[in-house]
Order: structure tokens, then C-alpha cells, then sequence
């Protein structure tokens, strides 16, 4: 288990949680009211920063249940270990086939959630050529399904 650094920067600012202890992300909460109006996205404020350990990274992704029902999508979304500002989430309301609103944010609102997952050291390395692999060079929905 690793130990990750939260400060708190402002008296708003709430630490990450779990709903669960088998819960693989993290909620981060809003430390501002805003609204995001369809088809926009806005930088919300959380008023936290981390100390990630090298050799990991916090991955920022959406809350389930406000992308299904409400559109509510994360934009950008890799926090280096070396980062230690304040962290801020980027949400793009795309609207839904249930609502295309303008969505509101209170202080305290569960906005995302991150995950952390160690980075392997690699090295990219140059090729001419590359290992043939069963899938081959075929893109999108190449798969069939």
C-alpha cells in the first residue's frame, strides 16, 4: 500500500473518499458552485493537491451515474507525481438523450473520481519493423463487434 499526501488548500476543500474499501477510485469533490451549460465545459475547482509517489499517476474519470443520466464527461485527466498544484477537474457537459441542461454544481458535489495506478519505467525505442500480432493494423471496430 502506498501513502498519498493530501493538502487541503482551503477551508472548502473535502478529502477524497471511497464509497467502498473495494472501490477502485477515489471521489473528488467541487470546492466551488458553477454550472456547466450544454455543449461547454468548465475547470472546477477542488481546493486539494497530492504528493503522488514516483512511479505512479492519478487518472481522473467520470462519476458513473452523471455521465448516464446527465452527459457529464471528463476532460484531460493525468496527474503526474511530480504535479503538486491544485487539482482541477475539466467537465464537458455533452448533454444526453434524458436531458440536454444546463448542469449544476454545488460546493461539496462528487464531480470525478481518481484512480492511481503505478507507471512502469519503459524506454521507446525506434524500429523499422514491428512483431506481426494478430490483430494486425486494423483500427476501429476491427474487432467485428
Amino acid at each position: 500500500m502506498h501513502d498519498i499526501k493530501v493538502k487541503l488548500l482551503t477551508e472548502d476543500a473535502i478529502m477524497p473518499i471511497r464509497a467502498h474499501e473495494s472501490d477502485a477510485g477515489w471521489d473528488l469533490h467541487s470546492s466551488e458552485d458553477t454550472f456547466i451549460n450544454p455543449g461547454t465545459q468548465s475547470l472546477v475547482s477542488t481546493s486539494i493537491s497530492l504528493e503522488i509517489p514516483d512511479g505512479m499517476v492519478g487518472l481522473i474519470w467520470p462519476r458513473s451515474g452523471m455521465a448516464v443520466k446527465n452527459g457529464i464527461d471528463v476532460f484531460a485527466g493525468v496527474i503526474d507525481s511530480g504535479y503538486r498544484g491544485e487539482i482541477k477537474v475539466c467537465l464537458y457537459n455533452a448533454g444526453s438523450k434524458w436531458s440536454s441542461h444546463t448542469f449544476k454544481i454545488s460546493k461539496g458535489d462528487r464531480i470525478a473520481q481518481i484512480l492511481f495506478q503505478h507507471t512502469p519505467p519503459v524506454c521507446l525505442k525506434e524500429a523499422e519493423e514491428l512483431q506481426e500480432a494478430q490483430r494486425g493494423d486494423g483500427g476501429f471496430g476491427s474487432s467485428g463487434k
